[in-house]
């Protein structure tokens, strides 16, 4: 079998095909990060002959056209993290080049066992979920960066109006209107015609995001009702995590799809010392999301904050606590979005998450 490693730029990409028994390299290919460069590195491993399998660095900025295209052709395709990449890097080869990434790519597939990788897939639904949700927080981001120079501005002018407006109050009808009048009453005309613009835009964008998560609302009830059913997941939470999931097939357990986000400990015992400890990478966007669950879930269910409190008389601080729960509410993501309507198995005697 070859394994494939692609190390993935904007406008192109290294192809290195390495011996999946020895890891010697067979073959290597440069290829435009095109449609016609795509089909044309698909040409060339099929010239190679044998089972393969791509390896790709996980950059899906610039790597997700290469992947719809492969898995569409029936191709197998895992991704692989640039920080893995890097680390077998540093100990095969001095210096950097394409295909020193690409031979790396392929060579740490290998170490972590290919079964073991995430798999690439393609769901539209998830596809257009996540573009919408991306939108819709580019949106926030913007108009929290507008709110916060719009603040500024109004300090200067009147620190007494700027001291009235609650947090987040700006992003209110009632605000906006309240500041729209008294911006001719201040005495600065060309800082209160800044301060109309930025009303403007943080109106816009306010609306926009309103209507998008909306739009969300309804395409999370027809992708995965079964998620926002449960206590405590909101239609934005839902959309994130079936955002960055995407075909829950490509996890074999429920422990995988927990390492992805994070929440799975990592052992860290030696000797007689027996100890774990937090996992601070995977997918972060993913743990955002099961950290709001975590959080609403043990404000609004009884059972949750019963159990939080057990942890914590374990001697577990609240952030510990909230972890715990998170790895169950990792398990439970799984379980509901493999089998949609999965028999009533606690997942802990202590918490039945069902």
């Amino acid at each position: 079998m070859l394994v494939i490693g692609v190390d993935v730029h904007k406008s192109t990409h290294f192809l290195a095909a390495v011996d999946a028994v020895s890891g010697e390299l067979r073959s290597s290919e440069q290829i435009a990060a095109t449609a016609a460069g795509h089909r044309g590195g698909l040409a060339w491993a099929e010239r190679l002959c044998g089972e393969r399998v791509w390896a790709i660095e996980d950059c899906r900025h610039v790597s997700g056209s290469l992947e719809r295209q492969l898995v569409q052709a029936g191709e197998q395709v895992v991704r692989i993290t640039p920080r893995r990449t890097a680390r077998v890097r540093s100990r095969t080869d001095r210096g950097k080049s394409d295909l020193i990434d690409a031979l790396a790519v392929a060579r740490a597939a290998l170490q972590d066992g290919i079964s073991n990788l995430p798999k690439a897939t393609v769901d539209k639904q998830a596809e257009e979920i996540k573009l919408l949700l991306d939108h819709r927080e580019d949106l926030v981001a913007q108009r929290t960066d507008d709110e916060r120079r719009l603040r500024w501005h109004l300090h200067r002018m009147s620190p007494e109006l700027e001291a009235q407006i609650p947090p987040r109050g700006l992003s209110r009808g009632k605000w906006q209107r309240h500041v729209a009048r008294r911006l001719g009453r201040l005495g600065d005309p060309v800082r209160a015609r800044i301060c109309r613009h930025l009303l403007t835009t943080i109106k816009r964008n306010t609306l926009l995001a309103d209507q998008l998560e909306q739009e969300l609302a309804v395409l999370v009830a027809a992708k995965a009702p079964q998620l926002t059913a449960q206590v405590g997941c909101g239609a934005l939470t839902a959309a994130r995590i079936i955002a960055e999931v995407g075909d829950p097939s490509r996890f074999k357990t429920d422990a995988q799809l927990a390492r992805l986000a994070g929440v799975a400990p990592i052992p860290a015992s030696s000797g007689r010392t027996d100890r774990w400890r937090l996992d601070r990478r995977g997918n972060r966007r993913l743990n955002c999301a099961l950290h709001r669950w975590a959080i609403v879930r043990g404000r609004l269910d009884p059972q949750t904050r019963d159990y939080l409190e057990r942890k914590r008389a374990e001697g577990k601080s609240r952030r510990e606590a909230l972890r715990c729960l998170k790895r169950y509410l990792a398990r439970r993501v799984w379980h509901l979005l493999n089998q949609p309507t999965p028999t009533a198995t606690p997942l802990d005697s202590a918490l039945a998450l069902t």
